[in-house]
């Protein structure tokens, strides 16, 4: 399966289907100033505590658990 065509909803499933949460929260979070990145934090409510994710969205659209490499500046001979 290509990454960018799975959809949050599948990951979300995939990390914490298998958990038995008794309920999920979503809440999304945008951070950056010049480039706005977005982030999703799920809260899952299980027998055993409450424990979270973050989701990170990145360039190509696609949702990670670990956050996008920031640009950084480059020089070019051109």
């Amino acid at each position: 399966m290509v990454v960018a065509e799975r959809s949050l909803r599948m990951l979300i499933d995939k990390w914490i289907g298998s958990t038995g949460a008794t309920s999920v929260r979503v809440s999304l979070m945008v951070h950056g100033s010049v480039r706005r990145r977005r982030c999703v934090c799920i809260h899952a409510e299980r027998p055993a505590g409450m424990f979270m994710l973050f989701f990170f969205r990145h360039d190509d659209g696609s949702w990670h658990v670990i956050p996008p490499e920031t640009t950084r500046p480059a020089m070019s001979a051109c």
